[in-house]
């Protein structure tokens, strides 16, 4: 018999007046797994936080925690008791308690000795680039130190069930991956599960197993973060998860398995698109799948050196392509340049 998930939302809505912030919503998060939401401000994912904990009550819909309902009989079951850690946008520290005290009072409430707890509190506020600052109390700490003290304090709980709240808004991209290395090893050692928002796409692609797109309280599309990435379910979704163009190009062949389609002239076999032959479809292209050199034709409108690579903007008669090619710049504002397009995503033209 398989086990229940680490969390399971039934049918959840949260509403603040009028105002639905969380509509019918359905999601399940397996042991083990991290699921990254991602959305823009007042998409719901607060929220969903606060309900899961148990912060916010929900006006429908059923929690499971491990299994468990997070209600009894008319009662629910209080934010210590759902073997949750929770890390907040606004840190929620103690203001009694120094950074170490309050990375290891959840260890001295799992019986753990003082001079234990304080050894491992200390062991991850160094991990986290804090050591130093072991005895400041949170009125001492910046945001950004204060919110590294609230990791450090839910990573040591070692709850069965991670919720992160943007958790990474004030550390820097070394830090980042630090926190991402520490989640692993949490899961690793307790089997824990993560729901962590964020909308921050590059984020949520990196530290998800899978990601969902939650937008005006629903979650519009989930999977993994290759298929979010590369298999947007619409224009809105792809702008959400990174830059993205868009040309007009036109069916030519619908097949079970592809659509062939014109652009500009040439055939180019994309993934199967809902519509039928001689339809306009959207080619959606992210900058890393097109190349200079091509049977393609634009002119350079313009050219964005970043280090590593060069971005190129290229007006074409289907359209404008952000283009990406590696190393410094090859091409001037208006000068013709040929391209070609590697890989595409078709969607149906929005009516």
């Amino acid at each position: 018999m398989n086990a229940a998930p680490a969390l399971r939302c039934r049918g959840l809505t949260v509403r603040f007046g009028d105002v639905v912030v969380l509509d019918a919503l359905d999601l399940e998060v397996a042991r083990a797994e991290t699921v990254a939401l991602l959305g823009p401000s007042g998409s719901g994912k607060t929220s969903l936080l606060y309900a899961v904990a148990g912060l916010l009550e929900p006006d429908v819909g059923e929690i499971e925690i491990g299994g468990k309902p997070t209600r009894s009989g008319t009662r629910a079951i209080a934010p210590e008791h759902r073997s949750i850690g929770m890390v907040f946008q606004n840190y929620a520290l103690w203001p009694h308690m120094n950074a170490v005290q309050t990375v290891g009072y959840p260890m001295r409430r799992r019986g753990i000795s003082e001079a234990d707890a304080a050894a491992i509190a200390h062991r991850l506020l160094a991990k986290l680039g804090i050591g130093d600052l072991a005895d400041r109390l949170p009125d001492q700490l910046s945001g950004g130190q204060q919110q590294r003290v609230g990791l450090a304090r839910a990573i040591a709980a070692e709850p069965a069930l991670f919720l992160f709240d943007e958790p990474t808004a004030h550390l820097d991209a070394a830090l980042r991956i630090t926190l991402q290395q520490e989640l692993m090893a949490q899961r690793n050692r307790v089997g824990a599960s993560a729901l962590y928002t964020t909308h921050d796409a590059a984020e949520a692609l990196a530290v998800g197993d899978r990601v969902g797109v939650l937008r005006t309280g629903k979650i519009t599309q989930i999977g993994r973060p290759a298929e979010i990435y590369s298999q947007p379910l619409d224009l809105w979704t792809a702008r959400l998860t990174g830059a993205a163009s868009l040309l007009r190009a036109r069916a030519v062949k619908v097949e079970s398995d592809r659509t062939v389609v014109d652009v500009l002239g040439t055939l180019l076999p994309v993934p199967p698109v809902d519509c039928a032959v001689g339809e306009a479809v959207d080619l959606l292209v992210r900058p890393d799948w097109a190349e200079l050199g091509g049977p393609l034709e634009g002119v350079v409108e313009r050219v964005r050196y970043e280090g590593p690579h060069t971005d190129y903007l290229v007006v074409t008669a289907a359209g404008s392509l952000l283009l990406r090619h590696s190393g410094g710049p090859r091409l001037a504002v208006g000068e013709s340049t040929g391209f070609g397009i590697l890989q595409a995503w078709g969607l149906p033209v929005e009516r």
